[in-house]
This record gives C-alpha cells, structure tokens and sequence, in this order.
C-alpha cells in the first residue's frame, strides 16, 4: 500500500482497526458455519402440498407417455423430491419426471426394454455425478441457448404429436415423423369419448388461472393441473365409465434393472443422451429458480451451486434407475410452482417426495380412477408449453434463429442427439460466416474518397480490401472507416503499408473508428491516432467495448507523436511505458459525461497541456492509492462554490464556459494540446454514436422537464461514474457532487448555500422519492481529514495536503474551510459512544475506509436536520439511502434502514 494512504492515525490511542473496529456478534445468515438444521414451516408444508398436487398427474401423465410403469413415475417423483432436494444445490427445485427426457426415453423403451433403460438411467446418473465433480456445470451453460432451447421445443413438439393420438382414443407411433405422417388417419377413425376429456382438461388447465373475482382467488389456490384433471375424472365417472384409466400394477410385479444388452456404443450414445439433456433442463431450471426467487419479496438474490446441483441430480438418477424408476431431472414447471407457493427451503422439496411415496403406496384405488387421454391432455400442453414464444423472439433478436430452427427440425425428424449436432453445426457454420462476411465499400465524397469496412477484417478479406484500396487515386484524400471489432495482422499490415505508400505520394489519410476517434497523417508524417491492432500484443485498456478505456492508449500515441514519433500506422503500444494509465486513475476534479465518452478516471482538459503540468500537487479529490503521472494543479475557482447541480450530474464548480459552435460528427481534433484534442473527439463521438439514439429521449425530457426520482449526493471522485453505478440515464438522478459528500448542517455554511440549495430544490419542487449519500473508497477528503484535520497546525509527514504555515493560513483556503464540514464526522468515527460503521462480514481495510463508512451515516443525520427533508420523513414520503462505492473492486454497498443503527453496509448481489 502506497505511503499516502495511512493504515491508522499519528496517535495510536485514537484509532486502532484491531481493538476499535470489531466484527457483529451476531450470526451471519444461514447459521453458524454448521448446517443447519430441518425444520418444517407453515410456508415449506403449504408449498410442498400444491407441488405434491401437481406432480401427482404430471408423473402418471409422464409415464404413459413414455410408456413405462405407472408406478415408475411415482418413484421417480418421491426420489427425485428427497434425494436431488437434499443433495442438491438448488433448495428450491423440484426434480422428477421430466418431459425433456420423455422422448429420449420412450426411445430407449422400444430399442433395448424397460430393465435396460434403468440400467441406462443409472450410467447416465454416475457420469451426472463425476461431471459434477469436476465441477463443469457452468461450462455446460456454454452451449448457445438457441441450442439448448430448440431441443426443449423440439422435444416439446414431439411430445405434443405423441399425446394427441392418446386423446383422439389411439395409439403413438415410434417416431415424431410417424405420429404426424398417422394423424389423417387418427382423426378419420376418432372415437367421441377421449376427445372431449381431453378438451375438457385442455379448457381447464387455459381457464383457470384466468377465473375473476373473489372466487377465483380462492379457486386459483387449487393447482390447475389437479382441478383439470380432477374435472375430466369426474365427467368420465358419469359419462364414459368404459374409457381407458391408470392401471398400476402391484409392487411385487415391480421390475428393477438389469445389465445392458445391446451394442456398445449404442449404449454408450443413450447414456449420453440422457445424461445431457437431464443436466441441461436441471441447470436451465435452477437458474430459473434463483431469478423468480430474486424476484419475489423479500428475495435474497442467492445463487444456487450449480455443481452441486448436477452432483444432486447424478445420485438422484442413480438412485432412481436401481428402484426401477424413471430418469429424474429438475422441472421449471414444478419449481415455479414451488417458489410462487411461498416455499423457503429444501423442505418443501423433501416433504413433495415423502408425499408422493405415500401416495404410491396408499392412493392406489384413487389414482386408478383418473382417464388416460386427461394425462395425456395434460402432458400435451407442458409439450406446447415447452415451445416458448418468448424464447423465438429473443434467438431471432440475436440473429441465431438458423441454429435454433435447425434444432428443432433435426430433434423431430431424427432424435435429440441428432438434432443437438446438427444445430451446433448450423451454430458454427454462422459463426464462421460472420466472421468472414465484411462489406467494404468506397465512394467519392465531394472529393475525398471515403473507404467503409463493416465487419471483421480478417486474411479473409485481405483480397477485396487490397481491391479497394487500390482504387483511390494516388494524391487523394482518402477516409478510412474501421466498423468493427477485431482486425488480424493480415490486414493490419495492409492498411498500414497502403497508408505509407499514398502518404508518400503525396495523399492524406483519415482513420476512423467505431469510437469516434479521427486522425490525418498527411505529407509531415505526423499521426494524430492509429490503426489499433486488436491482437493480445495491444495494451490491455483498448478494449473496443469501453471507448472510454481508449483515451489512454490514445495520450500515449499523441505523446509519441508529438515528441517524433513514427509518422507510420502506430501499433500496439508497449504495456511496459511508463505513461501506462489505468481506469482507476484520473485527473483531479474531473468527471464524466457521456457526451465526451469519458469513463472512471479519464480527465477532460482544455486549457492546460498534460506534458506541462507540475507534478507535484495533489488535489484530496484524487485517489490516494495511486495519481496519474500527469495530475494538474487544481484550477482556481470561486472560493466558496463547492457544488454544482442540474439535473442530471454535477461537478465541482467550474468557471462560466464561453459558448461554442456545435459540434459536428466529421469535426477534427485541431488543436495540438492532447486535451482539447480528447475533449473534441470525445464529442465528436457523441454525436455520431450517441446522441441519434438518445435524441428523441432527450426531445421529450426538454418539453416535459426533468422529473427525477433521485437525489444523488456524491464525491467529486473522477472515477465515481453516477449512471453507470446506478445503470440510469438521462432524467433520472438530480446529481450533486462535491469533494468529500458533505451535506453541511444548516447554518454551517457561511456564505456557501449551494447544496442546501440544491436539497431544497430537489425535495420540495422536484418531489424527489428517495435520497442517497454515496462514499467511496480510497477518498482523498478522507484521507485529509485523517492526516490533517482542520484545526491543527501542521500536517504530519507522507500527507497528500499541503502543509499550512498556523491555524489561519490553514483555514485560509477554500478547500480547507470546506474540509470543515467532514469534522464531524471525524469526532464520530473517534467516539466511543457510537457504532462503528463496518461492512458486512468484515471489518474495514484501514483507517480512510473506515471514516468514508462513518461519513456516510453522518451525512445521512445531516440531512435529517434540514427542514424541507425532515418535513418530508414525517410524511412518509422520502427515503433516506446510505451507499458505499469499493472502486478497487467495483462493489456497492448499502446502507439498510433496518442496518442504520448498526451502521453495517450490505454488499449488493448481482441481479
């Protein structure tokens, strides 16, 4: 850790992080490192009886159409509820029967017999498992989701054909193709009674969710796959007594596995088929299942263990093919069901599968009751159900609808092995075409010849771009327009040895990129930008993705230029320069907009060259772990003008701006200072990039006015971008900024009202809904206020602040009588009647992150003492927030109501 940031006070009795800063006391969440022991709630009890409820028909349903015992079904169901629930990493999935293997494993039936399928089912589980212990399940999320989601529809279509001749009263065929090559047929010789049962648990199962009222609500807790089949059993006691219903045999008759017979790499393929497509629709569901537990109320946001849960699923299919049961997976439908029936726990899983062994063995004379061609109706709706609308569109947005097509085609027409092979192909096939299709185009532009390259430039098209390039005249002026994102060194080398031969006859050459940056290189050989080669040789901060990541790569190229550098086609820069920036590194007092396309750390200067700056001043709003070798000495500003704000981001205070003409995507970075010239290409950016996509939005914020929801209270901090830590745009933060995130007491001020103003604004004219005070790490106010406060008389040694002469020149400046507002919340952090302000599952890195958290609270109690807020909190109509910024790891913390007293600061979980 660099000298400038102090790991505690000059005097050790006032701050020791090891005796002053101690842990909670109370347990962290979800016990004390044991596990935890299982208990039964109402909520887990309610839930597991509406998931026994529908699994019920759903397994029988499931069996028939694979054509397997009924009674498999169920062992496959109460295995899959107690053993994958326990073992598994999901807590809230419920895994049995699935209708994702109910083709593969109908298949399997007819090729090698229902023992041998056990025997399959169980291979299939102990490769589950070993996968699992080589902890590969996030790799097997790798395979494109139109992939993944053509099989299931495929799967899904072909379920849909084979249900339907069950409920026109027939018999499926072997294959998806057969049942629909046999459906004329089917439909010729339909008989009446097993169609209606079937409408009726179609109309069901559609309608009921949908019932108005009072009495819906209360019909709509019965699961509507057990009130459409109880309906169609009824209407077939009274009207088709005869009609085909559950038969399950008696358990002695129960067949277990037995070894495989057959060949062996047959073999081998069905245990791989099963194996892949049960851990695909188990990990496609646990996903699920954490994003509608996230989603509900009171949502914790937590991940399940993917690794573990295809750990789970292995022993749960082992377990289930030596019973003699069906393959287990986990099922989106069941574990929907699950979380939107309150389930809090991997009890409600549990009890599932203890009912469902229950009722196998005591339900047998009621199950019998229930008609055939109602599963079937019902399993034929989860098939369509499986052909999502939703996932089409979003494959088609991505332009990977070839590869999901082809899925489903070859899963229907061939089998699921098939079809996933031949969709990866197809995926493949238009990864390769991508990369390889570029449009070069040239046309003349009122004398400059302007050259487009969209796509990738590659060897591949190494041919047409030396074509066209030959095509402008020698002499001319030429543009050259790069819109892609990567360029190999075929190609670079082209371009770069055609810019040097036109240069040398005389001609300019224009480079343009798809960030916005324009440079000439012209007969003096001087370049203003370069051709970036996008290989692993160039700097690790050009990434095409963050443009604003460029701008040092870009002040590295411009010193070069400007000191002699080749006048050539500049490549990759030397990761070994000392001018080597980084995005946590910037400029005092700078920050971000994206009309310049400027990000964390990237300083806009336009009235001071970075090569002629001093060196030596440092501004407490730059980081103290590391400055930019170019800091700049503050600009001098209106001595008592801390802040600024608008509506949608603020700054420290700037002198009035002079006004300019605009500026326009072609304009040029003239001036020779690298600031200006950042400045102007940044913009330049914008308004090619930027502004066509935000100019209606904008359109529409000036004729309504803003109408923010937020006000935003934060530190000057370059490298504190508000709306890419918030994800916000334009209209929706009221923006304060100042050095150190002070919010003065009333009356505190002097003559400085500005961010009393701006609380006033925002509170009691824009009816802002919440407030948040926003820290950071690594403050350099903090850090001032640690080494020097305000009312002493000398700044100790390796301090970042200037060392005043006494107490009068030191309260002399304006940063120093500003830093006066951060005094309290030193005495808080000092105290001893306080809490300590601390994160979450560990105490803080040192003595400045420990008073930028206690800056925070107190901040927050400062703008409690303002009227307009206090008048607000009365009403119920405010809230306050407290966050907490980690730039170093680009965390956010917040600052709970619950937690305020504490002062604890949750981590925020990704979404």
């Amino acid at each position: 850790m660099p000298a400038c940031v102090p790991t505690r006070t000059e005097n050790p009795s006032d701050y020791s992080p090891s005796t002053r800063v101690r842990p909670s006391r109370r347990p962290p969440p979800g016990g004390d490192g044991h596990r935890p022991r299982f208990r039964i709630s109402g909520a887990d009890l309610s839930a597991s009886i509406t998931v026994f409820l529908i699994a019920v028909p759903m397994s029988l349903g499931l069996a028939v159409a694979i054509g397997a015992p009924l009674e498999a079904g169920l062992l496959a169901a109460a295995v899959g509820g107690i053993v994958a629930g326990l073992l598994g990493g999901s807590a809230l999935q419920v895994s049995g029967p699935s209708a994702g293997l109910t083709v593969v494993t109908a298949g399997l039936i007819q090729d090698y017999g229902w023992r041998t399928t056990c025997a399959i089912t169980v291979g299939a589980g102990l490769l589950q498992l070993v996968l699992g212990s080589l902890r590969t399940a996030r790799s097997a999320l790798a395979v494109s989701p139109a992939i993944v989601h053509g099989t299931l529809a495929g799967i899904g279509v072909a379920i849909a054909l084979a249900q339907l001749h069950i409920v026109l009263g027939g018999t499926p065929q072997s294959s998806a193709v057969a049942n629909a090559l046999a459906l004329p047929g089917q439909f010729a010789r339909v008989a009446p009674a097993a169609p209606l049962i079937g409408l009726l648990t179609i109309a069901v199962l559609v309608l009921w969710p949908r019932i108005p009222g009072r009495a819906g609500q209360a019909l709509r807790r019965i699961p509507a796959a057990l009130a459409s089949v109880a309906a169609a059993t009824a209407l077939a006691a009274v009207a088709a007594p005869g009609i085909a219903r559950v038969d399950l045999p008696s358990w002695k008759a129960h067949a277990l596995p037995e070894l495989p017979h057959g060949p062996v790499l047959g073999l081998l393929g069905a245990v791989f088929t099963v194996m892949l497509v049960a851990s695909l629709e188990s990990l496609l569901s646990a996903v699920a299942v954490d994003k509608l537990t996230a989603d509900r109320p009171g949502g914790t946001g937590r991940r399940a263990d993917l690794d573990r849960e295809l750990r789970g699923q292995g022993i749960a299919n082992t377990v289930s093919g030596l019973l003699g049961g069906l393959p287990v997976s986990g099922g989106a439908v069941r574990g929907t069901a699950n979380v939107r029936a309150g389930a809090t726990g991997r009890t409600s899983t549990v009890l599932h599968g203890v009912w469902m062994l229950l009722a196998a063995g005591l339900l047998v004379g009621v199950l019998e009751w229930m008609p055939l061609a109602a599963l079937a109706a019902l399993v034929m709706v989860v098939g369509l159900q499986m052909v999502s609308y939703a996932h089409i569109r979003n494959v088609h947005r991505h332009r990977e609808f070839p590869a999901y097509g082809a899925t489903v085609a070859g899963v229907v027409g061939f089998g699921v092995l098939e079809g996933v092979t031949v969709g990866i192909a197809v995926a493949v096939g238009t990864a390769l075409h991508r990369l390889t299709r570029t449009r070069i185009t040239l046309h003349d532009d009122s004398g400059t010849h302007r050259l487009r390259a969209r796509g990738q430039l590659t060897f591949l098209a190494v041919p047409r771009l030396s074509r066209t390039l030959g095509q402008i005249p020698p002499a001319a002026n030429a543009v050259v327009e790069l819109d892609g994102s990567f360029m190999d060194h075929a190609a670079y080398e082209t371009l770069q040895h055609w810019q040097e031969a036109h240069v040398a006859q005389g001609g300019t050459v224009d480079v343009t990129g798809r960030t916005g940056r324009t440079g000439r290189t012209g007969r003096t050989g001087r370049t203003a930008s370069r051709i970036v080669e996008p290989t692993s040789a160039a700097h690790t901060c050009c990434r095409p993705w963050t443009p604003w990541r460029n701008h040092h790569c870009d002040d590295r190229a411009l010193d070069s230029a400007g000191t002699g550098g080749p006048a050539s086609v500049a490549g990759p820069p030397d990761s070994g320069s000392p001018d080597s920036g980084s995005p946590g590194s910037g400029s005092p007092g700078s920050d971000s907009d994206p009309a310049t396309q400027s990000g964390p750390g990237s300083a806009l200067l336009s009235t001071t060259s970075r090569s002629a700056a001093p060196r030596t001043a440092v501004h407490p709003a730059t980081t103290p772990e590391k400055t930019m070798p170019h800091a700049t000495t503050p600009i001098a500003h209106e001595p008592h003008s801390p802040a600024v704000q608008d509506g949608t981001s603020a700054t420290a205070s700037a002198p009035p701006v002079t006004p300019i003409a605009p500026v326009t995507p072609a304009a040029s970075a003239a001036s020779q200072r690298p600031g200006s010239r950042q400045l102007a290409s940044g913009l330049s950016s914008f308004q090619r990039d930027t502004a066509p996509l935000v100019r209606d939005e904008l359109a529409r914020l000036a004729r309504e006015g803003q109408q923010p929801s937020q006000l935003f209270l934060t530190c000057a901090d370059s490298r504190l971008v508000t709306s890419m830590i918030t994800s916000s745009g334009p209209g929706d933060l009221f923006t304060v900024r100042n050095v150190g995130n002070f919010v003065p007491l009333p009356g505190a001020e002097a003559s400085d009202d500005s961010v009393a103003a701006a609380i006033e604004y925002a509170v009691d004219i824009l009816r802002v809904e919440s407030i948040t005070v926003c820290g950071h790490s690594g403050c350099g106010a903090m850090t001032a206020l640690l080494n020097d406060p305000p009312d002493a008389t000398s700044t100790p040694t390796g301090t970042s602040t200037p060392t005043p002469t006494s107490t009068s020149s030191a309260a002399s400046t304006p940063l120093r009588r500003w830093l006066r507002h951060g005094q309290p919340s030193l005495d808080r952090m000092l105290s001893r009647h306080h809490s300590w302000a601390r994160i979450s599952g560990r105490m803080p890195a040192d003595a400045v992150e420990q008073l930028c958290l206690t800056n925070v609270i107190q901040q927050l109690e400062h703008l409690r003492a303002h009227e307009s807020v206090a008048r607000r909190l009365a009403e119920g109509t405010l809230e306050l927030h407290g966050m907490y910024f980690h730039v170093g790891e680009a965390q956010a913390y917040l600052l709970t109501d619950s937690h305020e007293l504490d002062g604890v600061f949750a981590q925020v979980a990704p979404a």
